[in-house]
């Protein structure tokens, strides 16, 4: 199946000159999530994933089913005074502003391996902001999943040289 065929393009959403990609056609086809989720989890089966790292909302979807596949732990990335716990945060810059995330401070530790999830990798600074909370702990970073890059933002260049799967790339 070609999954690209289950994402949606809204235009001029979360402001004029974007390029929303909705993934929620995606996520009500149950042979397509199955399939996302199924070659995600296959790229990452024998690295030895300890923990998904994922930030709400659509992080949470695709990482809590990863991990569950991965037989790891999930762990949410959350804004600002959402997590009930003593938190760490890391501060990253979106294609349209900046944003914060927090994960609780005893969330991963140094003995894990981190997969970083979402769906869409644009600029790369939701994704390094996470991996600079994962591996703020001593965590080693296995990787990064997407279901979407896009390509002419050039996010990748912010992720180091980390193995990097993204199922529908976006020239």
């Amino acid at each position: 199946m070609d999954l690209s065929e289950l994402i949606r393009d809204i235009p001029d959403f979360p402001k004029e000159g974007i390029v929303f990609k909705d993934i929620t056609p995606l996520l009500g086809d149950p042979d397509g999530f199955k399939q996302a989720i199924d070659v995600l989890a296959s790229e990452y089966a024998n690295a030895g994933i300890t923990k998904v790292l994922g930030a709400e909302a659509r992080g949470f979807i695709f990482g809590g089913a990863l991990a569950y596949r991965l037989g790891a732990g999930f762990v949410p990335a959350r804004k600002p005074g959402k997590l009930p716990w003593k938190t760490t945060k890391a501060v990253y810059e979106l294609e349209y502003g900046t944003d914060t995330l927090e994960m609780h401070m005893d969330a991963i530790t140094k003995d894990d391996i981190v997969l970083i999830v979402d769906d869409v990798l644009a600029t790369g600074g939701t994704a390094a902001a996470k991996a600079k909370l994962a591996t703020s702990t001593g965590a080693r970073l296995a990787g990064f999943a997407f279901l979407i890059e896009l390509d002419f933002l050039e996010g990748r260049e912010k992720l180091g040289g980390t193995q990097i799967i993204s199922l529908i790339r976006v020239p």
